[in-house]
């Protein structure tokens, strides 16, 4: 982060932001107040930020707009997480990516190289497969038959990318990315004990002799522009359609996305999340830590999962969902109410049960007259 060095001028312009200069200071790095020297812009975008200021080193501040301090230049945002963002860029510095391509890279006659793409050592790029131009293929990346990846995008190591497998530009994939494993697709001779359980809502006999076939993947996946793929995430094939993930979508790590999902653009999908085969996800959804989705249900555009829920039913567009088996959020408050007031009535009921007692005694005796 030292590497780089900020006029206050410059900062304001790159956020966005109104200046208030007390005096010219060179900004190296950017960090909370607690953490700021004299070089340092101050990250103060919320109360106890702000409070912190008054401790802190820093001779300058990033401060929501409306925020005035006396003895310290500020810049005022009207997104501070926005301007955040900018921010980050502006210090970011990137992973080193290959240059060039390496010596111990396998490349296929039949594959079409970009322009000024970069391969690291032990990449495998097989017959048929195209990468666009601009492009950076970390070490240990697997890139299979006749998989697309387009331009300018950012592919870290131990990234597997399958056959036919189409990757839009701009994309960044973390390391230890699956894109187009074969979906997990199987049948059996005869009933199995689920289809059993779902007819008959119970397993009444079993056939130790039955046989699981499974069914081959013939589709593959697609992913839009500008999608981002968090490390050890994985997206299967379909098994005759593509899977499908919109432009714009980011993805978490330890994300799992089954065979024929369709998911729409600029989602949003927090770590450890599983979305099982054949659901549609609508556009500009989120759906957060943990959350389950049962095989194909259908989101619509605008939703909002919350973490742990388990999906085992479609929502309309503009749905807050949450619980197990996950409602609407509106119900789900309702039932903790009714829970709440099963609580009161139980205590009630414990208070006055030996009356109750006492009363059915009485009528019990009454009858026997």
């Amino acid at each position: 982060m030292g590497e780089k060095s900020f006029s206050l001028e410059e900062l304001a312009s790159i956020t966005e932001g109104i200046l208030t200069k007390v005096q010219d200071t060179k900004i190296n790095k950017v960090a909370p107040p607690k953490l700021a020297d004299e070089n340092t812009l101050a990250l103060a975008m919320n109360e106890e930020e702000i409070e912190n200021i008054a401790s802190s080193k820093a001779k300058a501040v990033l401060v929501p707009l409306g925020v005035n301090l006396e003895g310290i230049s500020t810049i005022e945002v009207e997104r501070p997480r926005l301007a955040f963002m900018k921010l980050l860029n502006v210090f970011y510095i990137g992973p080193d990516t290959p240059r060039n391509i390496h010596n111990s890279a396998v490349i296929d006659p039949d594959a079409k190289i970009g322009n000024n793409v970069s391969i690291g050592a032990n990449v495998v790029v097989s017959r048929g497969a195209v990468i666009g131009d601009n492009t950076a293929l970390m070490p240990n990346v697997y890139i299979g038959k006749n998989a697309i990846v387009g331009s300018d995008c950012l592919i870290h190591p131990g990234v597997n990318i399958g056959d036919f497998v189409k990757v839009g530009s701009r994309c960044i994939l973390h390391h230890g990315v699956s894109l187009g494993a074969d979906g997990f697709s199987f049948v059996t001779e005869t009933p199995s004990n689920i289809e059993t359980a779902r007819e008959k809502g119970a397993i009444k006999e079993t056939n130790e002799q039955v046989k699981v076939f499974k069914i081959p993947s013939l589709g593959s996946v697609e992913i839009g522009d500008d999608v981002e793929i968090g490390a050890n995430t994985t997206i299967d094939r379909g098994t005759i359609e593509n899977t499908i993930i919109g432009s714009q979508t980011k993805i978490d790590n330890l994300v799992m996305i089954g065979h024929n999902c369709k998911i729409g653009c600029a989602c949003t999908i927090v770590s450890q999340v599983g979305i099982a085969g054949s659901c549609v996800i609508g556009d500009r959804v989120v759906i957060a830590g943990q959350a389950g989705l049962k095989d194909h249900v259908e989101i619509g555009d605008d939703s909002i999962i919350l973490a742990q829920s388990g999906v085992t039913k479609s929502f309309p567009r503009k749905s807050v969902i949450m619980g197990a088996p996950a409602v609407l959020r509106k119900d789900f408050i309702k039932r903790l109410k009714y829970l709440d007031e099963a609580e009161v009535m139980v205590q009630k009921y414990k208070k006055y049960q030996h009356l109750l007692e006492d009363y059915e005694k009485f009528l019990n005796e009454d009858a026997k007259i």
